[in-house]
């Protein structure tokens, strides 16, 4: 009986590795540099859109800004500042006639109260003026990082960090400049990224930036100046 030989099973080729795609590294100082040119071409002018004719205003404008459209509150601060004008005005107020005031701009209440009592504390503690220190500044009611560094760095130039905003806050992680799952964490971020001098200008580029191209809902992607550093799952192009 013939004997059976095996066959020895035949090798499969080893298919050649494919090679790693090279992590990009989001916060090189090559690409943030591409990002402040592209900003400064489009946004060379950028300027907080709150009207106000005071640091005092601006602190007002901006503390009824939270959860609310500048534009809404543009509407609302010509004939308030008109009526009310500094400080001493707004700390002799009643909640009630400033909430009726100041009703469309949303959460009128908690804004009502935070602003009466921000307005005694700067005539009572700081002599009818804004104070010009972040510590300071951080103890008037309502104020917090963001108002604060609106106020700042547009009223007085004072560089004291990186406004965060809903706009700046979503940016800053499509174009992965930050993981920050906080505000706070974000401009932290970001402060380390931003040269100091600017902090500044870099806030109310981003803002513009947001209003005009990379909207929440749907970036207009096709018209964005960063477009090409940015591979964002929400890209629309």
């Amino acid at each position: 009986m013939a004997s059976k030989t095996k066959t020895k099973p035949k090798s499969r080729a080893k298919k050649p590795a494919k090679p790693r795609a090279k992590k990009q590294n989001y916060t090189s100082p090559a690409r943030v540099g591409k990002i402040f040119a592209a900003l400064d071409r489009r946004f060379p002018q950028a300027q907080c859109a709150l009207k106000h004719g005071s640091a005092f205003q601006l602190l007002v404008a901006t503390i009824l800004s939270a959860q609310c459209t500048d534009e809404r509150v543009n509407k609302v601060t010509p004939g308030l500042f008109q009526k009310f004008p500094a400080a001493p005005d707004f700390a002799a107020l009643s909640q009630e006639v400033l909430e009726a005031e100041i009703r469309s701009t949303g959460f009128f209440r908690n804004k009502a109260k935070n602003i009466i009592a921000a307005s005694k504390k700067i005539v009572e503690d700081f002599g009818g003026n804004v104070p010009r220190t972040m510590d300071s500044m951080l103890t008037l009611p309502g104020v917090a990082r963001k108002t604060a560094n609106v106020v700042l760095g547009t009223a007085f130039g004072i560089p004291t960090g990186v406004v965060v905003d809903t706009h700046v806050f979503r940016i800053a992680h499509r174009l992965k400049l930050s993981r920050g799952k906080t505000p706070e964490k974000v401009e932290q971020d970001l402060m380390k990224l931003v040269p100091e001098d600017r902090w500044i200008s870099f806030g109310h580029q981003v803002i513009w930036f947001g209003r005009k191209i990379c909207q929440a809902r749907k970036p207009l992607c096709i018209e964005c100046p960063i477009e090409a550093l940015c591979d964002s799952p929400d890209k629309t192009v």
